[in-house]
């Protein structure tokens, strides 16, 4: 599966954004997906997860509240809302794919990756 990640950018301290992650060449629903992030200097992180029907997502503590991970397998699209963002938030954002119907956090345990979307938030 090809993955194709979009919707960073540039946003203040306390704001929103949506990052969308398209999916072609298998099908969608079949993955577990995630997004992870990469900050400057830092290994690559889980941030959230959710199951291929949908009806489970996992967070990491430091977004539990804020960020929303949902998928949409008719268009084969997976979304991150992100809210009350904090300039610690900011990074590359990765979508990834899992030949598996359980959600995890390693990012060795993930088969297919997107090329990444910048986000940054300022103070």
């Amino acid at each position: 599966v090809q993955l194709q990640a979009s919707g960073g950018g540039l946003v203040q301290a306390g704001g929103s954004l949506r990052l969308s992650c398209a999916a072609s060449g298998r099908t969608f629903s079949s993955y577990t997906m995630g997004w992870f992030r990469q900050a400057p200097g830092k290994e690559r992180e889980f941030v959230a997860g959710i199951s291929w029907t949908g009806s489970s997502t996992y967070y990491a503590d430091s977004v539990k509240g804020r960020f929303t991970i949902s998928r949409d397998n008719a268009k084969d699209t997976l979304y991150l809302q992100m809210n009350s963002l904090k300039p610690e938030d900011t990074a590359v954002y990765y979508c990834a794919a899992r030949s598996s119907k359980v959600v995890v956090t390693p990012t060795r345990l993930y088969d297919y990756w997107g090329q990444g979307t910048e986000v940054t938030v300022s103070s």
